[in-house]
């Protein structure tokens, strides 16, 4: 794909959303805005290569190849960009049965992501299995509510992670899914999980207070939505039930939104819900803008791979 037309189609479709209490027209008259590029994928499920001609109606798209294409793009465009990874990383095709992520964590690593969250389908070979593919992973791994206090994993996870970009702090946690009853417990042992909502509370304080962060971003692997079970705790309740977040990047489900879910949080203040769907088909890209008083406002979208 053609830069221009990559351009042109990362653009398509978005909305300018004003987060907070604020309305756009702050921005209307301000000369310098400072753009913060978020990209991110999830449940990759160790798609390396791109769909062949005869896949249905995945044909011809994905890989890592032309996702590293698209990303260097992105930051030849915007230096100060940040690329997650919101979990299921792992299980899918035959490299993960024969390489057991090894190739996955060393691609990603070329790729030069910023930060993971964990997937329950990334404890497929167990958490020694996952332990043992760490040093191939040259980014860190977040998640908040996963206590592996009494586990391998013991301090090689963090709750959440800094960055600073053009004088914009960013703030990334992770939230995972109930592992029991998903993953047998043999794999994921003495994990203990905490509560999502009370966890992402905690985190929110501690990077909106303590760590002064100006973008709070979580990376859920909770699901966007379960109509069956509206009330089973995922993205979108979490947005509703929280405040301070400006962002959740989600997982599990694989949801494709062509471009993010605008949520009211607790306070009645806008903040967006996003999810690619899987298989590294789609790159999400979301571009945060503040002012020179560190006002946002957001647009985002889902580029075809």
């Amino acid at each position: 794909m053609k830069r221009r037309n990559f351009i042109q189609q990362a653009s398509a479709g978005t909305a300018l959303v004003a987060l907070g209490s604020f309305g756009l027209q702050s921005f209307t008259s301000s000369s310098k805005l400072r753009k913060i590029t978020i990209l991110h994928t999830n449940d990759v499920h160790s798609h390396i290569d791109t769909f062949g001609p005869e896949d249905g109606r995945n044909a011809n798209k994905g890989g890592v190849a032309r996702r590293a294409t698209l990303i260097e793009a992105i930051r030849n465009e915007n230096p100060n960009t940040l690329l997650l990874d919101a979990g299921d990383i792992f299980q899918g095709t035959p490299y993960f049965n024969y390489y057991g992520g090894e190739l996955e964590f060393k691609l990603m690593s070329k790729l030069k992501y910023d930060v993971a969250t964990i997937g329950n389908h990334d404890f497929d070979n167990g958490i020694d299995g996952l332990f043992a593919q760490l040093p191939h992973a040259e980014f860190e791994f977040v998640t908040a509510n996963y206590d592996f206090k009494n586990t391998i994993l013991d301090t090689h996870t963090k709750p959440y992670k800094v960055f600073k970009k053009d004088g914009v702090k960013i703030g990334v946690f992770g939230i995972g899914i109930e592992l029991n009853g998903l993953v047998a417990p043999d794999l994921f042992k003495e994990t203990k999980y905490l509560d999502p909502i009370e966890m992402s509370q905690e985190m929110t304080r501690i990077l909106k207070i303590e760590e002064h962060c100006d973008l709070i971003i979580c990376l859920s692997h909770l699901g966007y939505y379960y109509k069956n079970n509206p009330d089973l705790i995922s993205d979108l309740n979490l947005a509703k039930s929280t405040k301070d977040i400006d962002l959740i990047i989600g997982g599990h489900t694989h949801t494709f939104l062509p471009k993010p879910t605008v949520v009211k949080n607790v306070n009645n203040e806008n903040m967006l819900v996003n999810q690619v769907g899987c298989y590294g088909i789609n790159l999400g890209r979301i571009d945060f803008y503040f002012d020179a008083n560190k006002n946002k406002t957001a647009n985002g979208t889902s580029i075809i791979v």
